[in-house]
């Protein structure tokens, strides 16, 4: 019997194929030998047009050997060779200043070639008063990251020509969000309640102190912080609402996306954003021909497409985090369904509600638990309380910020709600057996839960359709 959630997902072969070779070329160089080899196979699934199941072997090979030359050219583009001693250069900051103990720590973009550097300037008041787009003249020794003596720079104006329309881009809409982090401020002060707004509605962390990440980590919140899919499907619907044209169905789709892709690049084009707006740009074009848009295929295409882009990618927490835990609410979500009939769900509307609310958080949770314990070694005993708080929270923090951003002198209102926000989540934190700490799974172990859970996915899946909708 066909599996109905796997076998109508063919991209997802092809995506697991790609992110083995990504592996393997991590790990295994490369040599000329391997572009003759993809050359072949490639001819090889050609030739086998009618034999469908060895040109399937052979197409997956195909994507197995195109990650490993993706991987060994990125490698090799990340092998830069930094000169020797001082040397003098001029750059960009490209972040909103950190302050540590005794340095402001910034992120700066080299004019020259658009090299990224992490920067440790000696903390006074020439440094504190850095802003995103402030050209800098720097002598110091260069390499990923460096530490500058506050008598080794100086503000100077710089030429961008040296850096790619996209960087430029990107520049540009990080001074503009700048802009925008003041107006959410009151009065300039940056207390916790703004931290938390600047990081869920403009993605700038800065702000964010060591004790309310942990507040959040331990609650199992710590998804409302980053940007991802929650944040944009809450913008998603919430445009729909603004652009409503059916007669003009493909117009309002187009405005849409571009509103979605301004602000991935407002934020700072974060792997879990760039993944989600990718996914939304997709279920976009397919919602025009009345197709099914959020399905696994649909995250499988977004996932190639990323990797092809940057296939190191593959080993970014953030980049893994997202991409299970979407495929976990598509896969799973459905089968918690289940529990009740359609028809009941239909006509007990609040009930639906709270039952979709639990199922996609439970869903997304058992996703991301393996991970979250791998590289964190925590688990959040209370995620489904704290979701049925956070989320619709977000939403009326999300919908309330465009006007907070028109109306500063709403700003009180918002940061309100984010107090409130932050006491509860203060209390739940400090609840018996909020976080179950020191787990520490193996790659190995992390490895075998997932193929656990995927066993289990599969029986019950196949147990679902045989036995049918449960009864009303």
């Amino acid at each position: 019997m066909r599996n109905k959630l796997f076998g109508e997902a063919p991209l997802l072969r092809l995506a697991v194929s790609l992110m083995a070779g990504i592996v393997i070329g991590k790990h295994v160089e490369a040599g000329p030998w391997l572009w003759a080899v993809f050359v072949g196979a490639v001819v090889l699934s050609l030739l086998l047009w009618r034999k469908a199941l060895l040109q399937s072997v052979a197409i997956v090979m195909c994507f197995l050997l195109l990650g490993w030359l993706l991987t060994a050219r990125q490698k090799a583009f990340l092998q830069v060779e930094w000169p020797e001693g001082e040397v003098r250069y001029e750059a960009v900051v490209f972040s909103e200043p950190v302050e540590k103990t005794k340095t402001m720590a910034v992120d700066i973009m080299l004019v020259q070639n658009g090299q990224k550097l992490k920067c440790y300037f000696y903390k006074d008041e020439r440094s504190k008063g850095l802003r995103i787009g402030d050209g800098l003249r720097i002598q110091s020794r260069i390499g990923g990251s460096v530490f500058v003596a506050s008598w080794k720079w100086r503000k100077a104006r710089v030429s961008l020509e040296g850096l790619s329309r996209l960087e430029r881009t990107r520049l540009y809409f990080l001074k503009l969000r700048s802009r925008l982090l003041q107006r959410l401020a009151v009065e300039g002060q940056k207390d916790v309640s703004y931290a938390v707004v600047a990081a869920m509605v403009l993605g700038d962390k800065s702000a964010l102190t060591k004790e309310l990440r942990d507040v959040y980590a331990v609650t199992g919140a710590s998804h409302v912080l980053a940007l991802s899919g929650l944040h944009l499907g809450i913008i998603y619907t919430l445009l729909s609402l603004l652009i409503v044209g059916r007669r003009w169905q493909m117009i309002s789709q187009v405005l849409i996306v571009l509103c979605i892709w301004a602000f991935v690049f407002l934020v700072g084009m974060s792997t879990s954003i760039i993944r989600s707006a990718t996914m939304f740009t997709v279920y976009a074009l397919l919602s025009l021909g009345h197709r099914d848009k959020m399905t696994v295929n649909t995250l499988a295409f977004t996932a190639i497409v990323m990797l092809m882009f940057h296939p190191l990618s593959l080993y970014d927490v953030g980049f893994q985090m997202s991409f299970m835990a979407v495929f976990a609410i598509l896969v799973l979500t459905p089968l918690m369904m289940r529990v009740f009939s359609m028809a009941y769900l239909l006509s007990h509307q609040t009930l639906r509600w709270i039952w979709s609310m639990v199922a996609v958080s439970c869903a997304a949770q058992i996703g991301v638990a393996p991970l979250i314990a791998y590289y964190f070694g925590r688990f959040s005993t209370y995620f489904l309380l704290t979701n049925l708080i956070v989320i619709p929270a977000a939403t009326l923090i999300l919908w309330l910020s465009p006007v907070v951003l028109v109306f500063p002198s709403l700003a009180y209102l918002l940061l309100y709600i984010v107090k409130c926000l932050n006491t509860v989540l203060g209390q739940i934190a400090v609840w018996p057996g909020a976080s179950i700490e020191a787990l520490h799974p193996s790659v190995l172990q992390t490895v075998m839960i997932y193929v656990v859970i995927f066993c289990l996915t599969y029986i019950l899946t196949i147990v679902g359709y045989r036995s049918g909708s449960p009864r009303p």
